[in-house]
């Protein structure tokens, strides 16, 4: 399968998910590349677009062989890939030290991108974490956790592509995985587009601007005061 683009990936994977629509959904996009994804997704559901903000910590003088991840949904949300951390001899000390490098920057996000906007409220809803692609999987796992910390009724993972080691993983992370393609093997996510070119800070501002109007953030059974 070969995607066009993120928008084609979002409305795949929103057919996909059609049966949640009477589930009280939220889609909880992983900036940057998951926000044109879960756009489509928020828009062809009727539900509310949110961020989970999340961080891979890279290995020292190969950054993008992910240690692993730290995601802020509430309270700090560490996964260590052991796999990775452990051959390399790092300690938990470097680990930790630079997942609170990690947190500056999701502090920093989270004031770029939300602009003071509280948290879409999850508890008794269904949370679908959508990303444009999962490689290793420690990003998003991190981000899984810290969602599920917060008591949503229902934990779906819909992505357009994944490596099938992560995908079977993060199966036991999820009540339901919704995954269009499992190449093996996956090589690099942006193989699966003809264009993945980089999402810009500007287009995930305006993105969630947009879907502000798709439906009301509070859950539908809440009664105004």
């Amino acid at each position: 399968m070969m995607l066009r683009d993120r928008t084609e990936a979002g409305h795949r994977l929103a057919a996909a998910l059609a049966h949640l629509r009477g589930e009280d959904p939220v889609v909880l996009a992983l900036p940057r590349g998951g926000v044109p994804v879960g756009f489509e997704i928020a828009r062809a559901l009727g539900a509310p677009l949110d961020l989970v903000l999340v961080r891979k910590i890279g290995a020292p003088f190969q950054p993008e062989l992910a240690v692993g991840a730290v995601a802020n949904g509430g309270a700090p949300e560490l996964v260590v890939n052991e796999d990775v951390a452990g051959p390399l001899g790092l300690e938990r000390a470097w680990i930790e030290a630079q997942a609170a490098r990690q947190l500056e920057e999701i502090e920093r996000r989270r004031a770029l991108y939300l602009e003071g906007r509280a948290p879409v409220p999850l508890e008794g809803r269904t949370a679908i974490v959508v990303d444009d692609g999962v490689a290793t999987g420690a990003t998003t796992r991190a981000a899984l956790r810290a969602v599920r910390r917060r008591a949503p009724r229902r934990l779906v993972l819909a992505v357009p592509v994944a490596a099938p080691e992560a995908a079977a993983m993060l199966r036991a992370e999820v009540d339901e995985l919704v995954c269009l393609e499992m190449p093996a093997p996956l090589g690099a996510i942006g193989a699966a587009y003809l264009d993945f070119r980089q999402v810009e800070d500007d287009e995930v501002r305006d993105l969630l601007a947009r879907a502000a109007s798709f439906a009301p953030a509070a859950p539908a059974s809440a009664s105004g005061g």
